[in-house]
Protein backbone atom coordinates (compact mmCIF):
# COMPACT_ATOMS: atom_id res chain seq x y z
CA UNK A 1 0.00 0.00 0.00
CA UNK A 2 2.62 2.51 0.72
CA UNK A 3 4.34 1.99 -2.61
CA UNK A 4 1.33 2.20 -4.27
CA UNK A 5 0.90 6.07 -1.97
CA UNK A 6 4.72 6.47 -2.84
CA UNK A 7 4.52 6.08 -6.26
CA UNK A 8 1.17 8.11 -6.57
CA UNK A 9 3.47 11.32 -5.04
CA UNK A 10 6.01 10.80 -7.38
CA UNK A 11 3.33 11.16 -10.38
CA UNK A 12 2.14 13.63 -8.69
CA UNK A 13 4.99 15.78 -7.83
CA UNK A 14 6.61 15.41 -11.16
CA UNK A 15 3.70 16.37 -13.16
CA UNK A 16 3.15 19.53 -10.50
CA UNK A 17 7.35 19.99 -11.82
CA UNK A 18 6.08 19.69 -15.38
CA UNK A 19 3.40 22.37 -15.19
CA UNK A 20 5.94 24.18 -13.08
CA UNK A 21 8.05 24.15 -16.33
CA UNK A 22 5.19 24.86 -18.98
CA UNK A 23 4.15 27.72 -16.93
CA UNK A 24 7.76 29.37 -16.53
CA UNK A 25 8.70 28.56 -20.49
CA UNK A 26 9.30 32.01 -21.50
CA UNK A 27 6.76 33.48 -24.21
CA UNK A 28 9.65 35.33 -25.98
CA UNK A 29 13.11 33.90 -26.17
CA UNK A 30 15.55 36.82 -26.94
CA UNK A 31 19.17 36.83 -28.38
CA UNK A 32 21.21 40.26 -27.67
CA UNK A 33 24.45 40.38 -29.94
CA UNK A 34 27.06 42.49 -29.69
CA UNK A 35 31.35 42.75 -30.35
CA UNK A 36 33.07 43.34 -27.35
CA UNK A 37 34.35 40.23 -25.34
CA UNK A 38 32.73 38.55 -22.05
CA UNK A 39 35.17 40.37 -19.59
CA UNK A 40 34.21 44.18 -21.24
CA UNK A 41 32.60 46.35 -18.87
CA UNK A 42 29.80 46.89 -21.55
CA UNK A 43 28.59 42.74 -20.88
CA UNK A 44 29.48 43.02 -17.25
CA UNK A 45 27.80 46.10 -16.06
CA UNK A 46 25.70 47.11 -18.75
CA UNK A 47 23.97 44.08 -21.16
CA UNK A 48 24.14 41.43 -18.83
CA UNK A 49 22.42 43.20 -16.12
CA UNK A 50 20.03 45.10 -18.12
CA UNK A 51 18.45 41.69 -19.99
CA UNK A 52 18.13 39.99 -16.48
CA UNK A 53 16.21 43.45 -15.26
CA UNK A 54 13.84 42.81 -18.01
CA UNK A 55 13.72 39.15 -17.37
CA UNK A 56 12.39 39.95 -13.93
CA UNK A 57 10.08 42.41 -14.63
CA UNK A 58 8.52 40.36 -17.00
CA UNK A 59 8.19 37.90 -14.28
CA UNK A 60 10.04 35.77 -16.93
CA UNK A 61 7.85 36.09 -19.69
CA UNK A 62 11.23 37.37 -21.40
CA UNK A 63 14.22 35.62 -21.56
CA UNK A 64 17.40 37.08 -23.13
CA UNK A 65 20.89 35.61 -23.96
CA UNK A 66 23.45 37.65 -24.61
CA UNK A 67 26.02 37.08 -27.10
CA UNK A 68 29.42 38.67 -26.94
CA UNK A 69 32.12 38.86 -28.83
CA UNK A 70 30.09 38.29 -32.28
CA UNK A 71 29.40 34.55 -31.16
CA UNK A 72 26.30 34.54 -33.34
CA UNK A 73 28.40 35.19 -36.60
CA UNK A 74 29.70 38.53 -38.79
CA UNK A 75 31.12 41.17 -37.75
CA UNK A 76 30.64 44.34 -35.86
CA UNK A 77 29.28 46.83 -38.46
CA UNK A 78 26.88 44.19 -39.38
CA UNK A 79 25.23 44.40 -35.88
CA UNK A 80 22.81 46.91 -37.00
CA UNK A 81 21.80 45.15 -40.11
CA UNK A 82 21.55 42.09 -37.89
CA UNK A 83 18.59 43.87 -35.89
CA UNK A 84 16.99 45.49 -38.35
CA UNK A 85 16.89 42.30 -40.52
CA UNK A 86 15.91 40.15 -37.35
CA UNK A 87 18.93 37.57 -37.95
CA UNK A 88 19.10 38.73 -34.21
CA UNK A 89 16.70 40.45 -31.91
CA UNK A 90 18.78 42.83 -30.35
CA UNK A 91 21.97 44.03 -30.79
CA UNK A 92 24.79 47.22 -29.07
CA UNK A 93 26.62 48.85 -31.68
CA UNK A 94 28.72 51.65 -32.66
CA UNK A 95 27.23 54.03 -35.21
CA UNK A 96 30.36 54.78 -37.31
CA UNK A 97 31.09 51.36 -37.81
CA UNK A 98 28.85 51.80 -41.02
CA UNK A 99 29.99 56.01 -42.06
CA UNK A 100 26.97 58.04 -44.23
CA UNK A 101 24.37 55.52 -42.36
CA UNK A 102 23.28 57.58 -39.31
CA UNK A 103 24.26 61.49 -40.99
CA UNK A 104 22.16 63.22 -38.30
CA UNK A 105 24.32 61.65 -35.61
CA UNK A 106 27.65 62.42 -36.41
CA UNK A 107 27.54 65.65 -35.01
CA UNK A 108 27.98 63.76 -31.84
CA UNK A 109 31.22 62.51 -33.10
CA UNK A 110 32.98 65.75 -34.37
CA UNK A 111 36.21 66.76 -32.34
CA UNK A 112 36.00 68.61 -28.64
CA UNK A 113 32.08 68.06 -28.46
CA UNK A 114 31.42 65.53 -25.73
CA UNK A 115 31.29 66.40 -22.30
CA UNK A 116 30.91 63.61 -19.63
CA UNK A 117 29.41 60.12 -20.57
CA UNK A 118 26.31 60.34 -18.70
CA UNK A 119 25.73 64.20 -20.39
CA UNK A 120 26.67 63.48 -23.35
CA UNK A 121 24.59 60.42 -23.53
CA UNK A 122 21.08 61.57 -22.18
CA UNK A 123 22.02 64.63 -24.73
CA UNK A 124 22.48 61.85 -27.59
CA UNK A 125 19.24 59.72 -26.34
CA UNK A 126 17.14 63.40 -26.51
CA UNK A 127 18.48 64.63 -29.93
CA UNK A 128 17.38 60.56 -31.20
CA UNK A 129 14.30 61.40 -29.76
CA UNK A 130 13.57 64.35 -31.50
CA UNK A 131 15.79 64.48 -34.67
CA UNK A 132 16.55 60.72 -35.76
CA UNK A 133 13.11 59.30 -36.15
CA UNK A 134 14.13 58.75 -40.06
CA UNK A 135 17.22 57.22 -39.88
CA UNK A 136 16.14 54.47 -36.87
CA UNK A 137 12.19 53.83 -38.62
CA UNK A 138 13.64 50.53 -39.49
CA UNK A 139 14.12 49.41 -35.68
CA UNK A 140 13.02 50.08 -32.27
CA UNK A 141 15.36 52.47 -30.32
CA UNK A 142 16.20 50.56 -26.42
CA UNK A 143 18.74 53.59 -26.05
CA UNK A 144 21.48 55.75 -28.11
CA UNK A 145 24.87 56.80 -25.94
CA UNK A 146 28.43 57.55 -26.03
CA UNK A 147 31.64 56.56 -24.28
CA UNK A 148 34.09 58.87 -21.86
CA UNK A 149 35.90 60.74 -24.06
CA UNK A 150 38.52 59.15 -25.86
CA UNK A 151 42.67 59.72 -25.46
CA UNK A 152 45.57 58.83 -27.10
CA UNK A 153 47.72 55.63 -25.91
CA UNK A 154 50.79 55.41 -28.03
CA UNK A 155 53.75 52.49 -28.52
CA UNK A 156 56.56 54.28 -28.59
CA UNK A 157 56.24 58.43 -28.64
CA UNK A 158 54.86 60.65 -25.86
CA UNK A 159 52.53 62.91 -27.61
CA UNK A 160 52.15 66.26 -25.68
CA UNK A 161 52.05 68.88 -28.40
CA UNK A 162 50.87 68.97 -32.14
CA UNK A 163 54.00 68.43 -33.95
CA UNK A 164 54.24 65.36 -31.39
CA UNK A 165 51.31 63.17 -33.60
CA UNK A 166 52.50 64.38 -37.18
CA UNK A 167 53.70 61.42 -39.32
CA UNK A 168 51.87 58.55 -36.85
CA UNK A 169 50.03 55.96 -37.36
CA UNK A 170 46.81 56.49 -35.88
CA UNK A 171 43.80 54.54 -35.38
CA UNK A 172 40.50 56.34 -36.25
CA UNK A 173 37.59 55.20 -34.35
CA UNK A 174 35.10 56.94 -37.23
CA UNK A 175 35.60 58.49 -40.01
CA UNK A 176 34.16 62.15 -38.88
CA UNK A 177 37.62 62.24 -36.54
CA UNK A 178 39.98 60.19 -39.27
CA UNK A 179 39.41 63.25 -41.42
CA UNK A 180 40.36 65.51 -37.66
CA UNK A 181 43.82 63.21 -37.91
CA UNK A 182 44.78 63.99 -41.03
CA UNK A 183 44.13 67.53 -41.21
CA UNK A 184 47.06 67.56 -38.27
CA UNK A 185 49.08 64.90 -40.42
CA UNK A 186 49.19 61.97 -39.09
CA UNK A 187 48.44 58.49 -41.43
CA UNK A 188 44.49 57.10 -40.24
CA UNK A 189 44.00 53.67 -40.10
CA UNK A 190 40.37 52.40 -39.26
CA UNK A 191 39.75 49.40 -36.67
CA UNK A 192 37.22 48.12 -34.61
CA UNK A 193 38.56 48.11 -31.45
CA UNK A 194 38.54 44.22 -31.61
CA UNK A 195 41.24 44.09 -34.14
CA UNK A 196 43.65 47.06 -32.09
CA UNK A 197 45.71 44.88 -29.79
CA UNK A 198 47.21 43.09 -32.97
CA UNK A 199 47.35 46.17 -34.87
CA UNK A 200 49.65 48.01 -32.09
CA UNK A 201 51.92 44.57 -31.57
CA UNK A 202 52.23 44.69 -34.94
CA UNK A 203 53.20 47.79 -35.68
CA UNK A 204 50.41 48.27 -38.13
CA UNK A 205 49.25 51.34 -35.82
CA UNK A 206 51.78 53.48 -33.70
CA UNK A 207 48.66 55.26 -31.61
CA UNK A 208 45.66 53.76 -30.56
CA UNK A 209 41.97 56.10 -29.83
CA UNK A 210 39.95 54.94 -27.02
CA UNK A 211 38.53 55.72 -23.77
CA UNK A 212 40.44 53.81 -21.05
CA UNK A 213 37.06 51.63 -20.64
CA UNK A 214 38.48 49.57 -23.68
CA UNK A 215 42.08 49.71 -22.95
CA UNK A 216 42.04 47.55 -19.81
CA UNK A 217 39.66 44.49 -21.43
CA UNK A 218 41.91 45.03 -24.53
CA UNK A 219 44.90 45.06 -22.25
CA UNK A 220 46.35 47.99 -24.51
CA UNK A 221 48.03 49.28 -22.01
CA UNK A 222 50.49 46.28 -21.92
CA UNK A 223 50.79 47.08 -25.30
CA UNK A 224 52.08 51.18 -25.39
CA UNK A 225 53.90 53.25 -23.13
CA UNK A 226 52.68 56.54 -23.17
CA UNK A 227 48.96 58.16 -22.88
CA UNK A 228 47.56 61.91 -24.02
CA UNK A 229 44.41 62.78 -22.07
CA UNK A 230 42.57 66.42 -23.35
CA UNK A 231 41.62 68.12 -20.16
CA UNK A 232 38.65 70.37 -20.87
CA UNK A 233 36.23 69.71 -24.07
CA UNK A 234 36.76 66.38 -24.71
CA UNK A 235 38.43 64.73 -27.97
CA UNK A 236 35.88 62.86 -29.42
CA UNK A 237 33.13 60.20 -28.19
CA UNK A 238 32.02 57.94 -30.29
CA UNK A 239 28.00 57.43 -30.62
CA UNK A 240 26.31 53.53 -29.82
CA UNK A 241 23.23 52.23 -31.15
CA UNK A 242 21.16 49.71 -28.75
CA UNK A 243 18.18 48.28 -30.82
CA UNK A 244 15.79 46.04 -30.88
CA UNK A 245 13.70 44.42 -33.83
CA UNK A 246 10.89 46.53 -34.61
CA UNK A 247 8.64 43.31 -35.66
CA UNK A 248 9.37 42.04 -32.48
CA UNK A 249 8.97 44.92 -30.33
CA UNK A 250 5.53 45.55 -32.19
CA UNK A 251 4.09 41.80 -32.34
CA UNK A 252 4.66 42.25 -28.22
CA UNK A 253 1.59 42.85 -26.21
CA UNK A 254 1.34 46.18 -24.62
CA UNK A 255 2.26 44.68 -20.95
CA UNK A 256 5.59 43.22 -22.39
CA UNK A 257 6.42 46.28 -24.36
CA UNK A 258 6.00 48.60 -21.26
CA UNK A 259 8.68 46.38 -19.53
CA UNK A 260 10.78 47.25 -22.60
CA UNK A 261 9.86 51.11 -22.13
CA UNK A 262 10.37 50.81 -18.67
CA UNK A 263 14.07 49.84 -19.43
CA UNK A 264 14.92 52.37 -22.68
CA UNK A 265 15.14 55.97 -23.00
CA UNK A 266 17.06 59.03 -21.02
CA UNK A 267 17.13 57.24 -18.17
CA UNK A 268 18.80 54.17 -18.98
CA UNK A 269 21.01 56.28 -21.91
CA UNK A 270 21.95 57.97 -18.49
CA UNK A 271 23.03 54.86 -16.23
CA UNK A 272 24.59 53.95 -19.46
CA UNK A 273 26.65 56.98 -19.55
CA UNK A 274 27.77 56.88 -15.76
CA UNK A 275 28.37 53.41 -15.92
CA UNK A 276 31.06 54.12 -18.85
CA UNK A 277 32.45 57.54 -16.38
CA UNK A 278 33.13 55.29 -13.06
CA UNK A 279 34.47 52.57 -15.14
CA UNK A 280 37.10 55.23 -16.89
CA UNK A 281 38.38 56.35 -13.60
CA UNK A 282 38.77 52.27 -12.33
CA UNK A 283 40.14 51.40 -15.95
CA UNK A 284 42.90 54.21 -16.16
CA UNK A 285 44.34 53.00 -12.83
CA UNK A 286 45.79 49.89 -14.83
CA UNK A 287 47.67 51.86 -17.13
CA UNK A 288 49.15 53.87 -14.14
CA UNK A 289 50.43 50.65 -12.01
CA UNK A 290 51.90 49.80 -15.52
CA UNK A 291 54.16 52.50 -15.06
CA UNK A 292 53.36 54.34 -18.12
CA UNK A 293 53.69 57.93 -18.72
CA UNK A 294 51.08 60.54 -18.94
CA UNK A 295 50.42 63.81 -20.95
CA UNK A 296 47.50 66.36 -20.47
CA UNK A 297 46.60 68.94 -23.48
CA UNK A 298 44.96 71.75 -21.56
CA UNK A 299 45.24 75.39 -22.09
CA UNK A 300 46.82 76.99 -24.80
CA UNK A 301 47.71 73.71 -26.83
CA UNK A 302 43.77 72.34 -26.45
CA UNK A 303 43.37 75.26 -28.08
CA UNK A 304 45.75 74.96 -30.76
CA UNK A 305 44.72 71.45 -31.31
CA UNK A 306 40.92 72.78 -31.63
CA UNK A 307 41.91 75.59 -33.83
CA UNK A 308 43.84 73.01 -35.83
CA UNK A 309 40.96 70.78 -36.07
CA UNK A 310 38.34 73.19 -36.95
CA UNK A 311 38.32 72.53 -40.81
CA UNK A 312 36.81 69.19 -39.78
CA UNK A 313 33.89 70.65 -38.21
CA UNK A 314 33.53 73.58 -41.40
CA UNK A 315 33.20 70.61 -43.82
CA UNK A 316 30.70 68.86 -42.01
CA UNK A 317 28.60 71.56 -42.12
CA UNK A 318 29.29 72.16 -45.59
CA UNK A 319 28.65 68.61 -46.37
CA UNK A 320 25.71 68.68 -44.19
CA UNK A 321 24.16 71.21 -45.81
CA UNK A 322 24.72 70.10 -49.52
CA UNK A 323 22.96 67.40 -48.50
CA UNK A 324 20.09 69.13 -47.25
CA UNK A 325 20.05 69.17 -43.38
CA UNK A 326 20.45 72.74 -41.51
CA UNK A 327 23.78 71.79 -40.30
CA UNK A 328 23.98 74.32 -38.04
CA UNK A 329 20.64 73.85 -36.41
CA UNK A 330 22.10 70.23 -35.57
CA UNK A 331 25.22 71.83 -34.08
CA UNK A 332 23.96 73.88 -31.91
CA UNK A 333 21.52 71.32 -30.99
CA UNK A 334 23.87 68.71 -30.12
CA UNK A 335 25.88 71.51 -27.79
CA UNK A 336 22.68 72.85 -26.08
CA UNK A 337 21.97 69.38 -25.33
CA UNK A 338 25.24 68.72 -23.64
CA UNK A 339 24.91 71.87 -22.13
CA UNK A 340 21.48 71.06 -20.59
CA UNK A 341 22.44 67.94 -18.72
CA UNK A 342 26.04 68.92 -18.22
CA UNK A 343 23.68 70.80 -15.68
CA UNK A 344 21.42 68.33 -15.01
Amino acid sequence: MKKIQLAGLALMAGSMISMNSLAAEPEYSLKLHHFLPPMSMAHTQFLEPWAKKVEVESNGRIKIDVYPAMQLGGKAPQLFDQVRKGIVDISWTVAGYTPGRFPKMTSFELPFIPGTAKATSMALQEYAETEMQDELKDVHLIAAHTHAPGSFHSRDKAIKTLEDIEGLKVRAPNKVMSDAFKTIGTNTIFLPVTEMPSALSKGVIDVAVLPFEVVLPTKIYELVKHHTEFKGAGLYANTFIFSMNKDLYDSMPADLQKVIDDNSGITLAGHIGDLFDNYEVFARKYAVDQGNSFDYIEGAEHQRWEKAMAPVTEQWLQDMNKDGYDAQRLLDKTKSLIKKYNDF
